[in-house]
């Protein structure tokens, strides 16, 4: 099979969709390697990489587009990459349909086969290949809300450790998911007070056993949300229904009673946001104000370390990427149906319930979609 990975041309995305260790696989293997010129190089993989592991350096995106049957990305594909796909292409990447109806019907109508990252699923549960990026993000939310809780930064002035005679800043998490949990641990280990609240009662034992003294918990009603959040310094969201668009769990109304400067990091923005009053930002201008919260809402935020984010999704979709090289998509799909769970679209029609409630699309089941 000929695989296209492109150069993202996101707003400052970095990261890369294949590596050149994803790329030797897929090479000795017996799969062409097309790579855009300078892919890799926001990841620290210069073109040389590529070509070393027998990948072929292709001058332009249009024309790995053209020539590619699997196109491999990290974000969504832009507009004017949604008008490069064609028919019979496969599109393996994160899509976030939920909340972007544009992309939703750009895929549709190109005829192609779009499977997507973040629904891929495992034997236990879990989205292997949205992990890695939600373990990036948790990491990195206190690190970006400490920083715009620097007062020049319109934030309230507050160190999250604290100091000898001052208390540590207080931070809520929302969710005790993956990326939740690992925004609770680096929180706590800078020194914050840190709460984690969930609605299910098997993760908060499961927290209170892992990590008993180091973050606390409680469960997610309306009124100890509401109490905590007003008492935060920040508030992490970090709620994700798998392919669906995020609840709103702060209202606007809310913000009026949250201290002055205290900072909201929304992770879940690429799944709409998880806050009445988000919208997506960018590296370049991260942050902005409402009502006097200072909002923190990239929508790609492990793209600010590229190489760590694409060496570890990279792990995550190897296995992925050569099942449906090898095998085919459909065939890889009608053997693994957690990689069945990926599709999203085929052959203009949308093949995944949650984004089709959401934006009210009528469905086809990913079984059916097979034998189009």
């Amino acid at each position: 099979m000929r695989i296209g990975c492109p150069k993202e041309i996101k707003a400052q995305e970095y990261r890369v969709g294949l590596t050149p260790n994803a790329a030797r696989e897929a090479v000795s293997h017996g799969h062409e390697v097309l790579i855009e010129t300078g892919a890799g190089a926001g990841s620290g993989f210069p073109d040389a990489d590529y070509v070393a592991a027998g990948a072929k350096l292709v001058e332009t995106a249009e024309a790995v587009f053209e020539d590619a049957e699997l196109i491999v990305k990290v974000k969504e594909p832009q507009a004017v990459e949604r008008k490069r796909l064609k028919e019979g292409q496969v599109l393996f990447t994160y899509l976030h349909l939920a909340p972007d109806p544009e992309q939703t019907r750009d895929l549709m109508e190109s005829g192609a086969t779009a499977i997507a990252y973040e629904t891929v699923t495992d034997d236990r549960g879990g989205l292997p290949l949205l992990a890695p990026m939600s373990e990036v993000a948790g990491r990195l939310a206190p690190q970006v809300g400490s920083w715009a809780l620097q007062r020049a930064n319109g934030g309230r002035g507050v160190l999250l450790g604290g100091v000898p005679g001052v208390g540590p800043g207080k931070v809520v998490v929302i969710g005790g998911g993956n990326v939740g949990t690992h925004a609770a641990r680096v929180a706590a280990g800078m020194g914050a007070d840190v709460t984690v609240l969930d609605m299910s009662l098997p993760r908060l034992r499961y927290l209170d056993d892992t990590f008993a003294g180091v973050f606390g918990n409680r469960y997610a009603s309306k009124g100890a949300t509401a109490e905590l959040v007003a008492e935060a310094d920040m508030v992490i969201g970090a709620v994700l229904i798998p392919g669906a668009a995020a609840p709103k769990l702060i209202s606007r109304a809310q913000l009026s009673e949250m201290k002055p400067g205290a900072v909201l990091v929304d992770v879940a923005i690429d799944q709409g946001g998880c806050f009445e009053t988000s919208k997506p930002t960018t590296h370049e201008n991260p942050i902005y104000e409402v009502d006097g919260i200072i909002h923190y809402c990239v929508a790609n935020m492990p793209g600010a370390v590229a190489r760590t984010s694409t060496i570890a999704l990279g792990n995550a979709t190897m296995p992925y990427l050569l099942a449906l090289a090898d095998k085919g998509w459909r065939r890889a799909c009608e053997e693994d149906p957690h990689l069945m769970a990926g599709l999203n679209v085929h052959a203009g029609r949308l093949t995944y319930y949650a984004v089709g409630k959401a934006l009210e699309i009528d469905v086809l089941s990913p079984q059916l979609a097979l034998k189009l």
